[in-house]
């Protein structure tokens, strides 16, 4: 991010996730995956203070499928919490970073209206 933002002067930063994610679900399987565990967790850390919220959707995979929203949601919210982020906005870099789904079975873009900018970082 660091490269790219500096040198490439990129402005606009995707975190995509996907629908009928492996990872999302191995996150919340309660078994050890090894090594995995540790990119798991902040996955894991999510499902936790969101666990009403998911507790409610009665439909399994419907329910991954929102964790997956949740998690690209709070990945949008920790790169806008980077240094080399909150530098950039301080530079006054109109760098935006924007978090959106791929859904693999229809091959869709959802985009989850969590973009975070210059403009709109106030409360982090």
């Amino acid at each position: 991010v660091e490269f790219a933002v500096n040198a490439l002067d990129v402005r606009q930063i995707i975190v995509c996730g996907h629908y009928g994610c492996g990872g999302i679900r191995a996150a919340v399987d309660g078994l050890s995956h090894g090594i995995i565990d540790h990119w798991l967790q902040p996955i894991r850390d999510v499902a936790d203070s969101n666990f009403q919220c998911l507790e409610c959707i009665a439909d399994a995979d419907e329910r991954l499928d929102r964790l997956c929203e949740l998690s690209v949601m709070a990945q949008v919210g920790r790169l806008a919490r980077t240094p080399t982020i909150r530098s950039a906005w301080r530079e006054n870099k109109d760098v935006v970073i924007h978090g959106w789904v791929y859904g693999l079975t229809d091959g869709l873009l959802a985009d989850l209206e969590c973009s975070i900018g210059p403009d709109s970082q106030g409360g982090l």
